[in-house]
């Protein structure tokens, strides 16, 4: 059973206790990415408390498969990576369709959820951080999803974050990137704080090839979210 999208009331209390978190960790003097730990430690397993979380593969990704099919339908034994895997739906989702899955995610609270929710799954989940990343992920994967963890951090951390997904792809491999989007001249207020264009084009400079751009809108009870689904390829 498809389980609905979080309203707008559910939402605007997840979103209040995500805040709390993130200034209770600033005020201990904490690292920025520390809050996402606390926030998945505190929420005790109810989801309704995890903004993001809304317990069902993205659409942006769901229709990116069934919109590629040369794209998307893997080889065998075709490698995946889920970047900021959260409580695993999209990997799993990916899994689904023939990937062999790896799914990351800084928190451990949230890896350990995730692998509790779906362990019998054959996603592989485990806790690793985009900016120390192990040596055994790097330049692996045949498709790297990344959805909303980009949005997530302010722009000074971008550019290693950049080079960080870059990483991961094997020759050939390709990346597909799903975040809100926003025009050029608008200040994004974040986080999460809306991309332009223009700032995932970084993605090009390091080396990969725009293979398609999508702008979709989330339809939500109460408003509409504009939104960039891109795909990259890595050069063989």
């Amino acid at each position: 059973m498809k389980t609905p999208k979080k309203n707008e009331q559910e939402l605007s209390k997840a979103q209040e206790l995500a805040g709390r978190v993130q200034a209770k960790n600033e005020d201990k003097g904490g690292q920025f990415m520390d809050w996402f730990e606390d926030l998945y430690a505190g929420a005790k397993e109810d989801a309704d408390l995890i903004p993001w979380a809304d317990q069902e593969p993205h659409e942006g990704l769901v229709a990116w498969m069934q919109s590629a099919p040369k794209n998307a339908s893997p080889q065998k034994e075709a490698k995946a990576l889920d970047v900021g895997c959260g409580l695993g739906h999209n990997a799993l989702f990916m899994a689904q369709n023939g990937y062999e899955v790896t799914a990351i995610d800084l928190s451990q609270s949230a890896i350990d959820w995730a692998q509790k929710r779906f362990s019998k799954s054959p996603v592989t989940f485990r806790q690793a951080d985009l900016f120390k990343l192990p040596q055994d992920l790097i330049g692996q994967f045949d498709l790297v999803h990344e959805t909303y963890t980009i949005q997530a951090l302010p722009a000074p951390m971008r550019p290693e974050l950049f080079k960080a997904i870059v990483s991961l792809l094997a020759p050939g491999g390709r990346l597909l990137v799903i975040s809100r989007s926003r025009p050029e001249e608008v200040v994004p207020d974040g986080p999460p704080w809306e991309l332009a264009k223009s700032e995932l084009d970084h993605f090009i400079e390091l080396g990969l090839v725009e293979v398609s751009v999508t702008e979709f809108e989330e339809v939500r009870p109460e408003r509409v979210i504009p939104h960039w689904r891109i795909e990259y390829e890595k050069p063989c």
